[in-house]
């Protein structure tokens, strides 16, 4: 299943037992994650019938209470766990395997719905098939070519009620290529400098928009992983200033540490020999308490930038940067 087509179904108010966010690309797993809560929560209750589970830390026991609490004052909860396979390898077993069989045991319709939010989960693994009818896996992938990002970003300048003229969604697709967080944001910034009720022209889109080519996003996570603490720091003002969303950053700052984490616990990561070296080195830097104190760092920023914190998401971003680069 596409996000359009996820879409499109919780618009018919169908909702499924389970659901898989797989792949990634942040923002529409991020988006995924968004409608289902505004489809399963009822208004005023989020407080009550959500719960949030970090892979890293839960275990087989917490996940299956959370399933069987009965809602609050509402049809349905919501489970959502994060990167179950982020443990270190062969630890995460009965956590994944007793997320198989509840996936399985989910009645539809459900009373608790669960999601699971993974950027590359294995598609062998048994938890992952376990996500068949009536469950479904939603496949979150930037589009690859050119034409594709034009189109998305199109749809997306439709969404917030943007006209792009002829040649300027050619010319975002160029400037900004698969980075649809940094489009949404920079399609956003254009509208603005066009005036209200103005088109977007080409013109308006290479005067604001910014070349994501100019300040590449590893060079940041490559600084703070062999600890050069000045470069990351210097590297995340030029984002920032760039106009990169903090989001963006946030994203690859997660990735880049999961990616030490599998490495550090003797897991494997799809990566040239080169850029592979330069993780394995990295990752050896790094105890795997220190690993697991920088994830939860992570998700404490992401709480932050959600707006449950009183930083802004450039000083929670910096803060973040100074504690895993440290």
């Amino acid at each position: 299943m596409t996000p359009d087509e996820l879409e499109a179904e919780l618009a018919r108010r169908r909702v499924r037992p389970a659901y898989l966010l797989a792949g990634p690309e942040p923002l529409l797993r991020e988006d995924a994650r968004r409608a289902l809560e505004a489809a399963v929560l009822a208004p005023g209750t989020r407080d009550f019938n959500l719960d949030r589970l970090d892979g890293e830390a839960c275990t087989p026991a917490a996940l299956e209470d959370a399933l069987r609490a009965l809602p609050v004052l509402a049809e349905r909860r919501l489970v959502v766990l994060r990167e179950p396979e982020t443990r270190r390898r062969g630890a995460e077993a009965p956590l994944l395997e007793r997320l198989a069989a509840l996936v399985a045991e989910l009645p539809d319709p459900p009373q608790s719905v669960l999601v699971v939010v993974a950027e590359r989960p294995d598609a062998r693994a048994r938890w992952v098939r376990a996500f068949s009818e009536p469950s479904v896996r939603v496949e979150c992938e930037a589009p690859r070519y050119a034409r594709e990002i034009a189109a998305f970003a199109r749809r997306e300048a439709a969404r917030q009620g943007v006209s792009l003229g002829a040649g300027a969604a050619e010319a975002l697709a160029d400037r900004i290529g698969p980075q649809l967080l940094l489009l949404r944001q920079e399609i956003a910034k254009a509208a603005l400098f066009a005036g209200p009720g103005r088109p977007v022209t080409r013109a308006h889109v290479l005067e604001t928009a910014t070349d994501a080519a100019e300040e590449p996003m590893w060079a940041l996570t490559d600084a703070i992983g062999e600890g050069r603490l000045p470069d990351a720091l210097e590297l995340l003002a030029r984002l920032q200033a760039g106009g990169a969303p903090a989001p963006v950053v946030l994203g690859a700052l997660a990735s880049h540490f999961r990616k030490l984490v599998r490495l550090r616990g003797g897991g494997r990561v799809a990566a040239p020999p080169y850029a592979l070296r330069k993780l394995e080195a990295q990752a050896r830097r790094y105890t795997p308490v220190r690993l697991r104190a920088a994830l939860r760092a992570v998700h404490e920023t992401d709480e932050r930038l959600t707006g449950r914190g009183e930083l802004s998401g450039e000083l929670a971003l910096e803060r973040l940067v100074l504690s895993l680069a440290s």
